[in-house]
């Protein structure tokens, strides 16, 4: 891929006033809205069901990539599909049959990816990856809005790029949590495609120039990419 995708993320959107808030970004240049979905019982927090993102494919005029924080993704896979998912990512952590839960996604006609947490190795999604659309690396642990971005993922997300080249594969890179104009260069730098960003958007005093200032840091690293040095690596 050679640009940079950056996504809002509407966990920190005003939902009073969502349709404007989605609006807003659209306008401003997002190609994708990410949405995540909480149980309370994989994560600390509950969040949207397929429900709310039934409405929200209604407003949006762009894809949405939505992110399952939940501890049976499979016994809901379907109907987040049926909902408008483009993207349906699941986590490494909740299921053991991976590449069939990735399976199924697919025959459904959605994009599928695997989601890994902060603290979860890449081995857990090795056998997977050729098969995923997306590979979503967890920048902050899951369940909240508004962390503070964990550098020592950085190293993950380079090694996960160079197995991507290694192998050939075109799955897309996520990077989510923490993502702001001070991380952006460094996560598109190790190798990230799509930035997710939420609290640094939808939280500023200027969410249209917070946007495009995060795009524009992305830019600046996906240039830099090749460079091994160009950024220290945590």
């Amino acid at each position: 891929m050679n640009t940079i995708i950056v996504a809002p993320s509407l966990l920190s959107a005003d939902f009073a006033r969502l349709r404007e808030e989605i609006e807003m970004v659209e306008d401003a240049g997002a190609d994708l809205l990410h949405v995540d979905v909480m149980d309370g019982h994989f994560v600390p927090n509950i969040t949207f069901g397929p429900m709310i993102v039934n409405a929200i494919r209604r407003i949006a005029r762009v894809d949405l990539d939505v992110h399952l924080m939940i501890s049976d993704p499979g016994k809901y896979f379907a109907r987040f599909i049926e909902a408008g998912s483009t993207y349906v990512t699941f986590h490494v952590e909740a299921i053991d049959e991976i590449r069939s839960l990735l399976e199924q996604g697919s025959k459904l006609g959605a994009k599928v990816g695997i989601a890994i947490n902060p603290g979860t190795g890449l081995e857990a999604a090795d056998a997977a990856l050729e098969m995923a659309d997306l590979v979503v690396m967890m920048t902050v642990n899951p369940g909240f809005g508004g962390q503070s971005f964990i550098h020592d993922v950085i190293p993950k997300i380079r090694l996960l790029h160079e197995r991507r080249q290694a192998l050939g594969s075109r799955f897309l890179v996520e990077d989510d949590g923490g993502v702001n104009r001070d991380t952006a260069a460094i996560a598109a730098w190790a190798g990230a495609d799509i930035l997710v960003s939420g609290a640094a958007i939808f939280k500023s005093e200027n969410p249209v120039s917070s946007f495009e200032a995060i795009k524009k840091a992305g830019l600046e690293g996906l240039a830099r990419r090749d460079d091994p040095q160009a950024f220290p690596l945590a």
